[in-house]
């Protein structure tokens, strides 16, 4: 049995795999449990008592309901704007999961299946990173996982005297300032050579560097290939400057978001150019997309508003089809009616198939498309 807290580990399909796996009924809790007025606290209160009516009246036993009561009034409380999943089946809270960002509106669902969609769409998963905020001194460099939790702060400093140039022509000055590019050149090649090994050891998917501008600039060129190709400045931060902090969050959660964005239109992108040839790898509704789950040949399932839709499942979690005819006639038996937009992400998670969940970019027939493994 799964038991996962808002602390651990991020967000994987291998966790969702297994949680699918555990078997239900299933308690689906997402709300916004957003802490960002002076009434939070009475409104999280009143948000769980509606959901523990809920749940008691879609039938979920006293132990279910009792667990997910308590994930809610025990949960330590989030930063500002934030949004929350609990999943629990069998009186055991299964995932405790803080979401990027809130849920448009609340859901409560007690099914034999877990509902994941809204999960999918709003998972706090993001990129490992790294924030190195240099100067011509060294550099401040923090350690960010993929929940966007703070993991390590490594301070590097070099010498500090001399790192400033001065003015004037003479000799003695030159030589000085001959000194100060060789001491901030020293300086920023420690900090190159540790952001490129914490880089390596964290898994980092992209390296900020932020501060002053020369320093960040000589430090992106003096950073090995690895890490210089994943590498990116932003104009805003200082060390020891709490005043830029909120710039620079701003900045790195612009950058975040982009990425983001950028790998829902790929992934779209890719989807459409395979639509478009004949035979692609992609397709689109209910029927294409139920046969290629039971043969399983997705590659990724992409996921719109399926609304209220239902298929037909069999005794596996890959045997769907549109209806228990159909069902039959490829062999799973007479199988059971279920909502499409649980079934489905479930029998692609028991292929090992991806699962993106889209926005407006991409209109897909039924609620559901599939890019095909062949």
């Amino acid at each position: 049995m799964i038991i996962r807290t808002r602390e651990e580990r991020p967000l994987d399909t291998t966790t969702l795999r297994e949680l699918a796996g555990s078997g239900g009924p299933y308690a689906s809790v997402y709300f916004e449990d957003s802490h960002d007025t002076e009434d939070a606290a009475k409104q999280l209160e009143l948000k769980r008592r509606d959901i523990r009516e809920q749940l008691a009246g879609k039938g979920a036993g006293d132990a279910t309901v009792e667990a997910v009561d308590r994930a809610i009034r025990d949960g330590r409380p989030p930063i500002g704007r934030s949004g929350r999943a609990v999943l629990a089946a069998h009186g055991r809270v299964l995932l405790d999961e803080g979401l990027a960002e809130p849920p448009g509106a609340a859901e409560v669902r007690f099914s034999e299946l877990p509902h994941l969609v809204p999960l999918l769409a709003h998972s706090a998963v993001g990129t490992p990173h790294l924030v190195v905020i240099a100067d011509r001194a060294g550099a401040d460099i923090t350690s960010v996982d993929a929940k966007g939790r703070r993991q390590s702060v490594t301070r590097v400093d070099g010498e500090d005297h001399p790192v400033h140039k001065v003015r004037g022509g003479a000799e003695a000055h030159r030589d000085i300032q001959a000194r100060v590019e060789e001491n901030v050149h020293r300086n920023l090649d420690q900090v190159a050579e540790r952001t490129a090994k914490l880089a390596a050891e964290s898994g980092a998917e992209l390296i900020v560097l932020a501060g002053e501008v020369q320093a960040r600039r000589e430090l992106r060129e003096l950073l090995p290939k690895p890490a210089k190709e994943i590498a990116t400045e932003v104009t805003a931060g200082a060390r020891a400057d709490s005043a830029t902090e909120a710039q620079l969050d701003a900045a790195i959660g612009e950058l975040l978001t982009g990425r983001r964005l950028a790998r829902l239109d790929r992934v779209a992108e890719r989807y459409r150019a395979e639509l478009g040839r004949a035979p692609g790898l992609a397709v689109s509704g209910l029927e294409g997309v139920t046969t290629a789950l039971r043969e399983g040949n997705v590659e990724t399932l992409l996921v719109t508003e399926p609304g209220d839709a239902t298929v037909a499942v069999g005794e596996e979690p890959a045997q769907v089809a549109v209806s228990t005819g159909e069902l039959a006639a490829s062999g799973g038996g007479t199988g059971t009616e279920r909502r499409a937009d649980e079934a489905l992400p479930v029998a692609a998670l028991s292929v090992g198939a991806g699962i993106v969940v889209f926005d407006e970019r991409l209109d897909l027939a039924e609620g559901f498309g599939a890019i095909l493994r062949h």
